[in-house]
């Protein structure tokens, strides 16, 4: 089998900061190729999102994203009436001659069309990435309107009819997992599940996105963070959270880890006061575990925790 095409995906996500495994591009070609959704879920923080941006950037097209919450609507997905500009329109025809059903052609004409992120797409001059993110946090009333989008590639609206896709934009669907997916929407999707990164990988990404680290650092960094992982938290961090703590701790000058400096910045991977208090209390215990050995804390060290 030639993976010449894998690999190109590969060499030109890596242009753009992005580690990505045979899995992910094989995923984003295939998306490509077929012109099929791409549903990724995983962990909050593991890059799912980032798969759209580096993705528009490596086709060298625009990026849309639709971001998705609990009661989005079709109007904010799809469209809108500019009421304010079809009411002052409405007073400067008064007394013209134009005919009821003129003035309302008028109004009710793509000029006074607010187009959101859904019909942005299919209406643009060339082929775009559509990031749907977070489609599970949406109502399912919404996900059935939008797997009628994915059929077909077209938007009724009521008083201008039906308006089909110039080009069928690459679509990526993310999500959490905070509520199951329909089958419908899995089935009219490839799929890829993209978990917390393996150390091997989290050492790589650190070394090309934190510019200057020092090479112990990274890798006690990469070490600590997959510990950290399987340690029973209320809020896992993520890749996000590991390269703001390198991005924190290089500009700190430290080129390794020290217990002190681990303690004072722990909020910046642990967002859950329980998450830190927990980790505070063993916390020589828990470097030692993963291979950083050095003095024990200054005596009467008491961590801080938030209030």
């Amino acid at each position: 089998m030639n993976f010449e095409e894998t690999e190109q995906i590969k060499r030109l996500m890596a242009t753009q900061g992005y580690i990505a495994d045979a899995s992910i591009t094989m995923a984003i070609h295939l998306a490509e190729s077929l012109q099929k959704p791409l549903l990724v879920e995983g962990p909050a923080g593991v890059g799912k999102t980032e798969i759209a941006k580096v993705m528009a950037k490596s086709l060298q097209t625009d990026l849309i994203r639709l971001q998705c919450y609990e009661g989005l609507d079709v109007h904010t997905a799809v469209y809108e009436w500019n009421y304010q500009r079809q009411l002052l329109q409405i007073k400067l025809e008064e007394g013209g001659s134009k005919t009821l059903k003129e003035k309302e052609q008028s109004i009710f004409s793509e000029t006074f069309l607010l187009k959101r992120p859904l019909l942005q797409a299919i209406t643009h001059e060339k082929p775009v990435v559509l990031l749907i993110d977070e489609l599970d946090r949406a109502d399912e009333e919404f996900e059935s309107f939008l797997l009628e989008v994915l059929s077909d590639w077209q938007i009724s609206i009521p008083e201008i009819g039906t308006i089909r896709a110039q080009h069928i934009p690459y679509v990526i669907i993310t999500g959490n997992r905070t509520r199951e997916l329909s089958d419908a929407i899995r089935r009219r999707c490839f799929y890829l599940w993209i978990d917390y990164p393996n150390y091997e990988k989290e050492l790589h990404i650190l070394r090309s996105k934190v510019e200057g680290i020092d090479t112990l650092l990274a890798e006690q960094i990469s070490r600590f963070m997959e510990k950290l992982r399987h340690a029973k938290l209320q809020k896992t961090p993520g890749v996000a959270e590991s390269l703001d703590w390198a991005k924190a701790l290089a500009v700190l000058h430290q080129d390794h880890l020290d217990a002190e400096v681990v303690q004072a910045t722990l909020g910046i991977i642990l967002k859950d006061r329980s998450d830190i208090q927990n980790i505070s209390q063993t916390l020589q215990e828990f470097l030692e575990s993963v291979g950083v050995h050095q003095k024990p804390l200054p005596p009467g060290f008491v961590p801080e925790t938030p209030n």
